[in-house]
């Protein structure tokens, strides 16, 4: 049965799929998938042994911590995970070197949390100078010449090398802030504080950073590695129900492309997770952030493994392109995606179809949309789709499901009359 359409507005190779795995030959998937297990099981250890409490130092309130390590060599960094930990600006300004933080945020961010995170900075060090710059809220704001309003701000503050750019918000902040770390005066340092479910579980970890082109969604950017994330699950508490649902879509990304165990669990207790239940909203920011940093730490700038996390994206943010950036939020755009890969991949046969019912199911769940808005064509999505990042010497490449839940594959070595069918099966025109 076909789901009701989702209306946003008013919302306020090289590889055979035989001979190689995640876009990678065989003997080389099967090193890296070696590595990644001995990186699941030292990083399980990392996180039970770094479970401890966090007193916040501008409030007594405590809260259970969980420490997950990205391992980068000497560019690792943990990942705080637990309730109020912004107010334990000691552990914020441990990553902070020098004396200078310019805290980027948006308008909606700095009448919640911006005052809050300066005064435990300056609990911590009284010394730390900090700035801050307050960009506009959305999607659509994530431009270059938006981007420049942070270069202005460091450049009036006469900020040095020595400087750190703090990112206070979602994932646009991060992303934003990530890039103009990198690029100001060749470096500087970067520490995320993602306040939204998409920042937590997916874009703060990993160095993605960019702006997006009227051509083509984050085509601009660097990878940058953060000195720290710092997640603070309280935040998701001022959260807009939207903007929940649309993290989310991450989450089940997760399950669909490598964690079996997790999709179960999400199709158990996703009441729980809509309803914000703490222990489930834990369990699923750290469950996720365990899966990021594996695949991270494999693969930093996603010649293999790393692109299988981009499952329905490539069709999401042809729809994104299409409609105007912001007009579908990013998950929302990539719950649509992942409904079109797992329909392509049992036409192509290599998923059985419960496992597209169970991912439209949950999806519908999340209150995401599974269907593909009116206005997109099938030439629009072939025609923005050859733009994606993941095409090589001009053969588009999917991210698509194959096997049992929990697995997929990175490949351009498709039928493409599987693909037609899939876009005509979606599209209305």
């Amino acid at each position: 049965m076909q789901a009701p359409a989702f209306t946003p507005a008013g919302m306020n190779t090289w590889q055979r799929p035989c001979q190689c795995k995640f876009g990678i030959p065989l003997h080389r998937a099967n090193v890296v998938e070696t590595a990644t297990r001995q990186l699941r099981r030292r990083m399980r250890i990392q996180t039970a042994a770094a479970a401890t409490t966090a007193e916040g130092t501008a409030t007594t309130s405590t809260a259970t911590m969980k420490v997950v390590q990205v391992n980068l060599g000497d560019r690792s960094y943990p990942i705080y995970i637990g309730q109020h930990l912004l107010n334990d600006g000691a552990r914020l300004r441990k990553h902070i070197p020098g004396n200078r933080v310019l805290i980027v945020t948006n308008t909606t961010i700095e009448k919640l949390y911006l005052q809050k995170c300066i005064d435990a900075l300056k609990a911590a060090d009284s010394n730390l100078q900090a700035d801050w710059v307050v960009l506009p809220d959305g999607e659509e704001h994530k431009t270059m010449e938006v981007l420049g309003q942070v270069w202005d701000k460091a450049l009036q503050c006469r900020l040095d090398r020595g400087s750190t750019f703090l990112a206070l918000g979602g994932g646009v902040i991060g992303d934003m802030t990530g890039f103009a770390a990198a690029a100001y005066q060749r470096g500087v340092h970067f520490v995320q504080v993602p306040t939204t479910v998409m920042s937590q579980v997916d874009s703060s970890v990993g160095g993605k950073t960019g702006v997006n082109h009227p051509l083509g969604k984050n085509m601009i950017g660097s990878f940058y590695q953060p000195r720290c994330v710092l997640i603070d699950t309280t935040t998701l508490d001022t959260l807009p129900p939207r903007e929940l649902a649309s993290g989310v879509s991450e989450i089940v990304k997760y399950g669909l492309i490598r964690d079996a165990q997790l999709f179960d669990w999400l199709e158990a207790n996703m009441d729980k997770l809509l309803e914000r239940d703490p222990e489930a909203v834990a369990h699923a920011v750290e469950r996720s952030c365990i899966n990021k940093a594996e695949v991270v730490a494999a693969d930093e700038k996603e010649g293999g493994v790393r692109a299988t996390l981009n499952l329905g994206h490539t069709f999401g943010h042809a729809i994104e392109t299409a409609t105007g950036y912001g007009t579908y939020l990013h998950g929302e755009a990539v719950s649509i995606g992942m409904v079109m890969a797992a329909d392509m991949s049992v036409r192509l046969g290599w998923i059985e179809p419960s496992i597209l019912e169970r991912t439209r199911t949950l999806l519908e769940r999340a209150n995401l949309p599974v269907t593909v808005p009116d206005s997109m064509s099938i030439d629009t999505f072939k025609q923005l789709m050859a733009v994606d990042k993941k095409v090589q010497a001009g053969k588009l490449r999917l991210v698509l499901l194959k096997g049992p839940l929990g697995g997929c594959i990175v490949t351009g070595d498709f039928d493409p009359a599987k693909l037609d069918e899939t876009l005509a099966a979606f599209c209305k025109q």
